[in-house]
């Protein structure tokens, strides 16, 4: 039999779903500052998944995970328990900006997280988050995506170790590139590693496919994967599907050469390999006058780009993954 699961003021015996909030703060007007959680307690022991979203207040997909998530799973047939953290940074996600607008100095939480209990306000709700993460947390995912400024294509980060690279295979068949982390970032995955659990940074979605039937479709894909880990690690039953070939390396950001119109070239595709010094895309003038182009700076793929055509000089434009073999 599993136990109850107590997370702020979620209260989840065996075998229920439980929604609360953990709380932070209490603000100037009497509002109260707080964290959503719904919990998922299996009525079969075993290891409680983790999922963070809205550590970016410019990415609703994780929101979007979980909702299905929960409409998906019944508790009389888990094993374990599923923590879901809609949103982290909800003051960012109310103004729909990647950081907090209330906090100048520590403005995105996944620059500065664990945070600190006495320290900025986003240092001070990423504290609160933490401490309840790594109380219950056996393996987290947190969900992005390109926010307001691009489109990511599936893709992660990871550390290198086996457990963490099993749960990277486990996220299935539509997650082909996991490229290299450093761990002593400042993110929840990060701290996960430096307690000796697997975690990943998970990235799909972004300004380019908000359309109804197209954010729904990134959901759907986040939701398949988080199917997949639970079939993965024997939470519920179902068979697991992985990918044929998991492609590291790095991730180099590419930056506009020129200011002006950022034009992709039309015949390449996300996620695919390319040749060093293939074209990526053009900028032109306002005038159509061509004034560079962006090329494949090594052998690899790139798997994100701006979603805005207009671009200024420095700008980053393409998340290009340089691939160096396969996992």
């Amino acid at each position: 039999m599993s136990k109850k699961i107590e997370i702020g003021s979620a209260i989840a015996e065996p075998g229920r779903i439980a929604e609360g909030n953990i709380f932070v703060e209490k603000l100037a007007g009497g509002s109260e500052l707080t964290i959503p959680v719904t919990i998922i307690n299996g009525s079969k022991p075993g290891p409680c998944f983790w999922i963070n979203g809205g550590i970016h207040g410019d990415e609703p997909e994780g929101i979007l995970t979980c909702t299905l998530l929960k409409e998906k799973i019944n508790p009389d047939d888990l094993s374990g328990s599923i923590v879901m953290i809609p949103v982290m940074n909800v003051p960012a996600m109310e103004a729909a900006e990647r950081g907090n607008p209330l906090d100048t100095f520590s403005y995105d939480m996944n620059r500065i997280y664990p945070g600190k209990k006495d320290g900025y306000l986003s240092e001070r709700i990423a504290h609160v988050h933490k401490e309840w993460m790594i109380k219950y947390a056996d393996m987290e995912i947190s969900i992005h995506s390109g926010g307001a400024h691009s489109y990511l294509a599936e893709a992660m980060f990871a550390a290198k170790d086996d457990k963490t690279q099993e749960l990277a295979r486990a996220m299935g068949e539509d997650w082909k590139v996991c490229l290299y982390s450093n761990i002593t970032s400042k993110s929840p995955m990060a701290v996960m590693a430096e307690n000796g659990k697997p975690a990943l940074t998970v990235e799909l979605g972004g300004r380019s496919s908000t359309a109804p039937g197209a954010f729904l479709k990134v959901g759907q894909t986040l939701l398949k994967a988080c199917i997949n880990i639970l079939t993965h690690y024997k939470m519920i039953e179902g068979t697991p599907h992985y990918p044929e070939i998991r492609h590291k390396g790095f991730q180099q950001a590419l930056l506009a050469p020129k200011s002006g119109v950022f034009l992709p070239n039309p015949n390449i595709k996300f996620l695919t390999m390319m040749k060093k010094n293939d074209e990526i895309a053009k900028i032109i003038d306002y005038q159509g006058k061509e004034l560079c182009t962006l090329k494949a700076p090594e052998d690899g793929m790139f798997f994100g780009l701006r979603a805005l055509p207009n671009v200024t000089i420095g700008d980053w434009c393409c998340f290009y993954a340089i691939i160096e073999g396969e996992w």
